[in-house]
């Protein structure tokens, strides 16, 4: 793990601090590179219908959207336990829309003083479903002139 990498999964764990999980009591953090430089931060919101929920993951992801940022290089993910989780299948899901060599770092709660798991959001989901396998990334540029997928 670079020192970069390693900030990253740093910041991720003191976002998991800023938490809303009164229900789980499971709190996770995480901290998305942006390909400018920029680090967005997001933490998992619980709501007592369980659905309604949202993921550090994607909460950093809307964070980084709303900001303009548009390609990202990695993303840390630090949950409480000791040992690394990995993101849920919907997070998976939403990270490979970003390039399936997007860097997901897993931390515990020790963060990088303890174990780091390192895969591409690629690794995460084998044989998955993007719009790169259905071309609609190509179709999307044909009907508006630019490209609005990750670039």
């Amino acid at each position: 793990m670079n020192e970069e990498q390693r900030r990253l999964v740093d910041a991720a764990c003191r976002q998991r601090e800023r938490s809303y999980s009164p229900y789980s009591r499971f709190r996770v953090g995480a901290a998305l590179l942006g390909r400018s430089g920029t680090v967005y931060l997001g933490t998992n919101v619980e709501n007592a219908s369980f659905g309604l929920s949202i993921c550090a993951e994607r909460a950093a992801i809307c964070r980084a959207i709303a900001d303009g940022e548009r390609a990202f290089t990695a993303i840390a993910v630090c949950a409480d336990g000791g040992q690394p989780t990995p993101p849920c299948g919907a997070c998976r899901q939403v990270l490979l829309e970003f390039g399936p060599d997007l860097v997901v770092l897993m931390a515990g709660n020790r963060g990088a003083d303890g174990p780091v798991l390192a895969a591409t959001a690629g690794e995460l989901v084998p044989l998955a479903f993007t719009d790169f396998s259905a071309n609609l990334a190509d179709e999307r540029a044909g009907a508006s002139g630019e490209e609005q997928g990750p670039k």
